[in-house]
C-alpha cells in the first residue's frame, strides 16, 4: 500500500511539473538583457521570462545604465541598462534559435536613451536584420522606442545590426526573439514590421505569459468610448490563426450612446506602405433575447466588411491588405437591425516589408562560427561574414553568385595564435581554394577531409604539423605531372594553371617521406573523384532508347550545321532521323556544372510523359562527347513568342494556361537547378518547384531567367519592393490583366524560387493555385470556368535552362 501511495505521489508530482513546465515554455525564445555583467542571467519577477547577458552573441559594446531620473518602479527592468557602441561602424549580435531555418519568429530591438551619456540628446542610427534595413531608430516620439518584426527565416542565423550614420552613438537595451506558431501571420515572402498592436478597453498592457508568444499588448485611450469586460475566457474561432490571448479578448470598447461609431485612424510614414491589419471582435456582454449587435466597417469611407455580428466570448479575426495611402480611417457603424452600438476589441497593424535575406550558406557559416569558437579567435568577427560585402570577416575571402548565398573560397588564419589541431569545421567549407594555417602553433597529423575539399588549391600548411627536428630548413614542392587532367577540373578551378602546387617545410627524412606519400595519396583521390564525376553510366538511361555513336549523330544534324537555340548545359542542332524532325541537344565539353544537368534532363525525360514534354528518342555517350536526342516541336520556342519583337504576343489568360499546363508533370527537374542541389547534389520535388518557379517568372515578364545584367529572381524582387506589379507583367499586354490574379501569380512564382526548399509550396498546391487565378481569368474575359483545355504547342528550349516542353 505504501509502495502505492509513493507512485501516486511521484506521478502527481511528475505531472504538475509537467504541467508547470508546459505553461512556461520558453524553448523558443531569446531574452538578452544589454548592459547587464557579463554571463549573468535572471528571471523578471514582473512576466516570468529568462533574461541572460549578450555574452556568446556579441564581442563587442560598452555597458551603461540610464540616468536615476529616468528610472521609476513602473519601467522594465532590462531598459534600466544598455550597451552602446562607440568604436565601430556595424555592430551585430548573431542569434541561432535551435529550431532553426524555416520558422517564423517574431523579433523585438528595444530602445532607451534615458540620457546615459548626459547629452541630452538621443542618437539616430539603422537598425537592420542581416543586409537588410529593418527601421531607422528615431527617438521623436519618445525616449523608449520599441521595434519589433515577424519574420519567416531562410537561414540558421539571424543577425540584428547596429549602423552608425554619423547622427551619434547606436545603443541598444534589451533584444528579445520569440517562436511563433507555423500558422500565425501567414506571408508568403515579405516581413512584417509592427506598426501597432492596440487592446481596447483596459489599461494594462498584456504580454507573457498571458500571452504565450509575448507580443506586447499595448493600451490605447480614446474619447467618446466606454471601457466593457468579462470575467469569462474567451476562446479562438475558426476564423483566427494569431492565437490572441483570452486577456486581450476579455476587454472591449463600445460607444457611450447607441447613435454613434467607432472611429480608429492612423497615418502611414510612408504612403507607398503595404499595411496588413487584423481586426479582433469577440462579443464579450451578455446580451438579452430581445438584443442584436450587427454592424458594417468602412475604410476610408468606403465599405470594407459586414454586417458583423460578434461571436459570444469567440475570437473571430478581420484581415485586409492595402497600400499608397497617406491616412487611414476606420468606422464601424451599427445597421438598422441592431440595437446595440459596435464592439471593438483589438487590432494589429502591420507594414509588409520584402527582405533579400542575403546571407552566407548555412553550411558555410557553422563552419566558422565554429572554427572561432575551437580556436577562441578575438578578431572583429560579428555578423554575416560575407554580406554585406563592405563588412566580410577578415581573412575571409567570399564568392557571390545571383541567387545571395555567398561561399567562402579564401580563409587566412596565418599568425593567429592557433593550438592544438585542425578544426574538423574546415571540412564543411567545401567551395574553399585557399586555406592559410602558416605561423600558428597547430600539432597533429594532417587531417584526411583535406583530400575532399575539391576546390582547394592552395594549402600551406603549419611547421607544427610535422615531426620536430633540428635539422630543417629544406622546402619540398609537389606537382601534379604535366599530363594532368586539367579538362576534369570543375568551373573555374583551374583556369590556364597546368599544376597546382603544396609547399611543405620539411623537417626530416622520415617526416619528408610520410608527408610526401600523404599528399600524393590526397592528389590521387582527388583527381580519382574528378573522374568518377565525370563518368555518366549508360544505365542512367536505360536500354529502352537507343545509343547512338558520334559519327551517328553527326549524320543526324548533317555535321551539327543548324543551331537551333542553346539548351541549359549546351547547344542544341536541329536534325533528321528518317522522316522524324529531332533536336539534339550536346553537352559542352567546357562546361562542368552541364554534368548534373545532363543527368537531371534525362532522369526528367525518362519519367515522364506528357503533351507538353518531348520524348526521349536517344543518347550519345562516347567519351566527352555527351547528348540527348528527343523529338522536335515545330512551333518555335516560348521565348521567341515572349521576347519582344514577336509578331505574336502571348495574353495573359495563354500565359496562365501554359504555365498550369507545365505545372502537372513536374518529376524530375525543368531546368533551372535548385540552389541547394549544387551543396546536397540531390534533387528532391521542391527543385521542381525553384525551377519551374523560374519557368513561371519568364511567363510573366517575358525576360530571360539570365541576361547581360541582372538575373530574372533579382529584377522581380526589386520590382515588388516598388509595390508595382504593372511594371513586372510584360509591357506589351498593356495592362490587359486582372490586377489581383497578376499579384497572386507574382507572388506564387517569387514562393517557388525561395532558397530554403522547405519554405517552398508543393508542386500540388502550385497547381491548385494556377488553376484558380486561370478560372478567375476566363472568368474575366468571358470564357467558361471549367474550360480548362486550351493548349498550345510551344517549346521552351531555346531559353536558356528549363527543358520543359
Amino acid at each position: 500500500m505504501f509502495r502505492n501511495f509513493s507512485t501516486i505521489v511521484i506521478l502527481h508530482v511528475a505531472l504538475t511539473l509537467a504541467m508547470v513546465h508546459a505553461q512556461d515554455d520558453q524553448s523558443g525564445f531569446i531574452s538578452i538583457d544589454c548592459g547587464i555583467t557579463q554571463g549573468s542571467n535572471y528571471t523578471d519577477s514582473k512576466t516570468g521570462l529568462n533574461y541572460v547577458s549578450e555574452a556568446g552573441f556579441i564581442d563587442r559594446g560598452i555597458s551603461q545604465k540610464i540616468q536615476p531620473t529616468y528610472n521609476s518602479a513602473t519601467l522594465d527592468f532590462q531598459l534600466t541598462t544598455l550597451t552602446s557602441f562607440p568604436q565601430s561602424t556595424r555592430n551585430c549580435y548573431t542569434l541561432k534559435p535551435k529550431q532553426g531555418k524555416g520558422n517564423r519568429y517574431l523579433i523585438r530591438a528595444r530602445f532607451n536613451y534615458g540620457n546615459y551619456d548626459l547629452k541630452g540628446q538621443p542618437p539616430q542610427f539603422d537598425l537592420y536584420l542581416g543586409s537588410d534595413l529593418w527601421d531607422t531608430i528615431n527617438f521623436t516620439k519618445s525616449l523608449a522606442m520599441d521595434y519589433e518584426i515577424i519574420h519567416l527565416t531562410s537561414s540558421d542565423y539571424i543577425h540584428v545590426c547596429l549602423v552608425n550614420v554619423g547622427l551619434g552613438t547606436p545603443f541598444i537595451s534589451a533584444l528579445e526573439l520569440r517562436l511563433l506558431d507555423s500558422t500565425m501571420y501567414p506571408t508568403r515572402f515579405k516581413s512584417l514590421i509592427l506598426f501597432a498592436r492596440s487592446n481596447f478597453g483596459t489599461s494594462e498592457t498584456v504580454r507573457y505569459e498571458d500571452d504565450k508568444y509575448d507580443r506586447i499588448w499595448y493600451t490605447i485611450f480614446s474619447n467618446g468610448t466606454k471601457d466593457v469586460q468579462t470575467s469569462g475566457p474567451v476562446s479562438l474561432g475558426s476564423s483566427t490563426t494569431e492565437k490572441v490571448p483570452s486577456k486581450v479578448m476579455s476587454t472591449a470598447i463600445t460607444t457611450t450612446s447607441p447613435t454613434n461609431y467607432l472611429y480608429y485612424s492612423w497615418k502611414s510614414v510612408n504612403p507607398s506602405d503595404e499595411f496588413y491589419m487584423y481586426i479582433h471582435l469577440a462579443e464579450i456582454e451578455t446580451l438579452k433575447s430581445n438584443q442584436t449587435r450587427e454592424f458594417n466597417i468602412y475604410l476610408n469611407g468606403y465599405y470594407w466588411d459586414g454586417p458583423v455580428s460578434p461571436v459570444d466570448h469567440t475570437t473571430s479575426t478581420l484581415f485586409s491588405s492595402f497600400y499608397n495611402l497617406s491616412t487611414y480611417e476606420l468606422k464601424m457603424n451599427k445597421t438598422q437591425n441592431s440595437t446595440l452600438p459596435p464592439i471593438f476589441n483589438a487590432i494589429e497593424l502591420y507594414t509588409a516589408k520584402q527582405l533579400l535575406q542575403w546571407q552566407t550558406e548555412d553550411q558555410d557559416a557553422a563552419a566558422i562560427w565554429s572554427i572561432k569558437s575551437t580556436y577562441g579567435l578575438k578578431r572583429n568577427w560579428q555578423g554575416d561574414m560575407c554580406v554585406p560585402q563592405t563588412s566580410v570577416w577578415d581573412g575571409l575571402n567570399c564568392n557571390y553568385d545571383d541567387k545571395g548565398t555567398p561561399r567562402i573560397i579564401s580563409m587566412n588564419l596565418s599568425s593567429s595564435g592557433l593550438s592544438g589541431e585542425i578544426a574538423a569545421a574546415l571540412a564543411n567549407l567545401t567551395m574553399i581554394q585557399s586555406l592559410d594555417l602558416s605561423y600558428n602553433n597547430l600539432t597533429g597529423t594532417v587531417p584526411e577531409f583535406l583530400s575532399q575539399l575539391d576546390f582547394l588549391k592552395t594549402l600551406p600548411l603549419p611547421a607544427g604539423l610535422l615531426a620536430k627536428s633540428k635539422n630543417g630548413g629544406l622546402l619540398l614542392s609537389i606537382e601534379a605531372s604535366s599530363d594532368a587532367d586539367t579538362t576534369s577540373c570543375p568551373k573555374d578551378s583551374c583556369k590556364s594553371n597546368k599544376h597546382n602546387k603544396v609547399v611543405i617545410p620539411l623537417i626530416s627524412t622520415f617526416s619528408a617521406l610520410f608527408v610526401l606519400l600523404t599528399i600524393l595519396g590526397i592528389l590521387w583521390i582527388i583527381k580519382r573523384r574528378r573522374t568518377q564525376g565525370r563518368i555518366i553510366r549508360d544505365e542512367l538511361i536505360g536500354s529502352r532508347n537507343q545509343r547512338f555513336t558520334l559519327s551517328e549523330v553527326q549524320k543526324i544534324t548533317n555535321s551539327f550545321s543548324s543551331v537551333i537555340g542553346k539548351g541549359g548545359f549546351g547547344t542544341v542542332f536541329h536534325g533528321s532521323i528518317g522522316e522524324n524532325q529531332v533536336a539534339v541537344k550536346m553537352l559542352s565539353e567546357s562546361s562542368a556544372q552541364g554534368y548534373r544537368e545532363f543527368q537531371a534532363e534525362v532522369s526528367l525525360l525518362m519519367s515522364v510523359h506528357h503533351k507538353n514534354i518531348t520524348s526521349l528518342v536517344g543518347y550519345c555517350n562516347e567519351g566527352n562527347h555527351k547528348g540527348i536526342i528527343y523529338e522536335y516541336l515545330a512551333n518555335e520556342s516560348l521565348e521567341k513568342h515572349l521576347l519582344d519583337g514577336s509578331p505574336k504576343v502571348l495574353s495573359w489568360e495563354e500565359r496562365l494556361q501554359i504555365g498550369y499546363d507545365a505545372a502537372q508533370v513536374i518529376a524530375g527537374t525543368p531546368g533551372y537547378l535548385d540552389p541547394e542541389y549544387y551543396t546536397t547534389n540531390r534533387l528532391t520535388e521542391k527543385s521542381d518547384v525553384y525551377s519551374f518557379g523560374v519557368v513561371l517568372l519568364e511567363l510573366i515578364t517575358s525576360r530571360p531567367a539570365i541576361s547581360k545584367d541582372t538575373y530574372i529572381i533579382n529584377w522581380v524582387e526589386s520590382m515588388v519592393a516598388k509595390g508595382s506589379v504593372e511594371n513586372i507583367i510584360d509591357h506589351r499586354l498593356h495592362g490587359l490583366f486582372d490586377i489581383n490574379t497578376a499579384w497572386k501569380v507574382v507572388e506564387l512564382a517569387m514562393t517557388c524560387v525561395v532558397r530554403t526548399s522547405v519554405e517552398r509550396p508543393t508542386m500540388n498546391d502550385v497547381v491548385t493555385d494556377l488553376k484558380n487565378c486561370l478560372k478567375t481569368e476566363k472568368a474575366r474575359r468571358g470564357a467558361k470556368p471549367n474550360n480548362l483545355n486550351a493548349q498550345m504547342s510551344l517549346s521552351l528550349e531555346s531559353m536558356r535552362g528549363p527543358n520543359l516542353r
